[in-house]
Parts: structure tokens; sequence; C-alpha cells
């Protein structure tokens, strides 16, 4: 069971009486709509990530994953990577994620 903390939140008037028009569990309802609010924050720092990598994870897309896999140890390779899943992809400075033409 996870365990509660008890903090304390102060509301604008009117959003409290619309919570309680709609939910019996304020508590509930806050922490449902904080949960969604902390997802969406989360998909948006992924997306902001995804299209402005890190220099080293740029480095490694333009490497490529096979190159990259081939310096690992064998067992960590098998065990990671497996070229013949997935979709071939590449950066594209200004484009992002590009899907690399068969």
């Amino acid at each position: 069971m996870t365990t509660v903390e008890l903090v304390t939140v102060s509301l604008p008037d009117d959003l409290v009486r619309d919570i309680d028009r709609r939910e019996i569990d304020r508590s509930r309802f806050v922490t449902e709509a904080v949960r969604r609010e902390i997802d969406r924050l989360r998909r948006t720092e992924l997306h902001r990530s995804l299209m402005n990598p890190h220099s080293e994870g740029a480095l490694l897309a333009e490497q490529g994953i096979e190159e990259w896999a081939d310096g690992l140890p064998v067992e960590d390779a098998e065990a990671l990577v497996d070229s013949c899943f997935g979709r071939a992809v590449r950066w594209a400075p200004g484009e992002g994620w590009v899907e690399e033409a068969a």
C-alpha cells in the first residue's frame, strides 16, 4: 500500500466548489488531476528530449545502433540488441528522428 503524506494546498474557492460539485472525494480528485498533469509533463519532456537529443545521443545515432552494439561485450549485445526488429531510423538535424528508406 502506498503511504500518504498530508499536504496543505491553497486553491481558489470557486475551484473548490467546482470540485465538490463533481466529486465526493476531493483528495482523490486532486490526486488524479496531479497525476495526469505529471504524466503530461513527462510526455512533453520526452518529446523535447527526442527533438533535441543530448550530444552523446546524437553521436550514438550517427554511429548507428549496429556499430554501437558491435562495441559491446558479446553477452551484452545479444541480450540488448536484436537488429532484426524495429525500423531503421536516423537523426536529421531540424527534423528529428526520421525513418530510413528501405
